[in-house]
């Protein structure tokens, strides 16, 4: 996956938005103000994405290509390499991941109108 294949799939979601919050070079994809992806756009070398605990423990312990979510909440974050280690169809179902779970977490008022 390339970074404008990631961009796109991102910005097709319901309610997101890309901003650059912290510096130029960190891209961040919110829906409702709430980060689910984030990347560095210079050095493309990893996006982190939102993931429920446990299975972020299992999916580290499975792929050398996922590991803990740099500069975030180890518990609820993983860094998901970009040099092909990680498959594109587990990268897509992880970014479908963390904007579900981050969907899930808004008031009722604001998930219905993503629909």
């Amino acid at each position: 996956m390339n970074i404008e294949e990631y961009r796109d799939y991102c910005l097709r979601k319901p309610g997101v938005t890309e901003e650059f919050p912290f510096d130029a070079n960190t891209l961040v994809f919110k829906v409702s103000g709430k980060m689910f992806a984030l990347t560095d756009v210079d050095a493309f070398v990893s996006v982190n994405l939102k993931c429920e605990p446990q299975r972020a423990l299992a999916l580290r312990e499975a792929n050398p290509g996922i590991t803990p979510g740099y500069h975030m909440n180890k518990k609820h974050w993983n860094s998901v390499a970009t040099d092909g280690s990680v498959g594109d169809s587990l990268f897509y179902e992880l970014i479908d991941h963390s904007y579900a779970l981050v969907v899930a977490g808004l008031p009722k008022k604001l998930r219905e109108g993503l629909r």
